[in-house]
């Protein structure tokens, strides 16, 4: 065991919490566990190499995260320039594991579809948050929730009947969406985070919508509808998380907007409203069981 092994495990730990694990320093991309995501999961990755200055790159796909790692500084431009090839090729080796993960995880995605039956319009999912099934699909107890990317099927949402979601594992999720109605130049699209909240704003609002899935998702999904339909007007119908610090839900609505250059709204709250609502949807049926539809 090296000392350069030693040194980036405390990397890795202070990162992601404490490991039972030692790297491995050839220089190749290897998988692990990340603290706290759900259980069998392998959604960090690093790569180390040992010869010469100790270097090596890591993060996980869950996040999207990547950090570097050196055990000095390089003292002249030889040892400057073999790390940096060095970050180069775990950055390639990286990327292209991204890619066969979600090449893997598209063709599951596009086979699931196929086979599912429409989705049970008494889903207790959709019985609990009021919406139609639209064009959902089931497979087993599961809703499906197709995610797009330049109208192709890259990745699956899957809703059970607890409402418990998650995706297929390996899958694409920047920059995906999961469309209402039809976008077409010169119309208005609505971004918002999750698909039942894109349902209400779809069937009683009228409105062209695309499902980003979640907050860290808005900008990308806007900035890419903003590049493929430059001419559509677009609105982030964003959530309200007022009992979460910082209301994570708005500022990422603010930064979508500004990011495609579109317009921001948020869920108005009557006064007599509880704090625990946070979205669209949750108005919608707080109206309705008041009354107030």
């Amino acid at each position: 065991m090296t000392d350069s092994v030693i040194l980036f495990r405390d990397v890795l730990q202070l990162a992601y919490g404490p490991l039972d694990w030692l790297p491995l320093d050839d220089g190749d991309i290897h998988r692990f566990h990340v603290p706290g995501d759900k259980p069998n999961t392998l959604n960090g990755w690093y790569c180390l190499f040992a010869d010469g200055i100790a270097s090596g790159a890591f993060g996980s796909w869950k996040t999207g995260s990547a950090s570097t790692w050196c055990s000095r500084e390089p003292v002249d431009a030889r040892e400057a320039e073999q790390v940096r090839q060095r970050i180069d090729q775990a950055r390639r080796q990286r990327e292209a594991e991204q890619q066969r993960r979600q090449l893997k995880a598209a063709g599951m995605a596009q086979r699931w579809w196929r086979d599912a039956r429409r989705a049970d319009p008494e889903h207790p999912y959709l019985i609990t948050k009021q919406v139609r099934s639209h064009a959902l699909r089931q497979r087993g107890d599961e809703l499906l929730v197709p995610l797009y990317v330049a109208g192709e099927l890259v990745n699956l949402q899957r809703i059970d009947r607890d409402g418990s979601k998650r995706f297929l594992y390996g899958g694409r999720i920047k920059g995906a969406y999961s469309t209402l109605g039809r976008i077409s130049p010169g119309s208005a699209v609505c971004i918002c985070e999750g698909w039942a909240t894109g349902a209400t704003l779809h069937q009683d609002g009228g409105y062209t919508v695309a499902c980003a899935m979640n907050a860290g998702n808005l900008k990308a999904v806007a900035t890419a509808l903003r590049a493929r339909y430059p001419e559509v007007e677009i609105i982030i119908a964003g959530d309200d998380d007022r009992n979460t610090d910082g209301n994570p839900g708005r500022a990422a609505a603010n930064a979508a907007a500004l990011a495609c250059r579109g317009l921001v709204t948020f869920p108005e709250w009557p006064a007599e409203a509880p704090p625990s609502l946070t979205d669209f949807n949750d108005l919608a049926n707080w109206r309705r069981a008041n009354g107030q539809a």
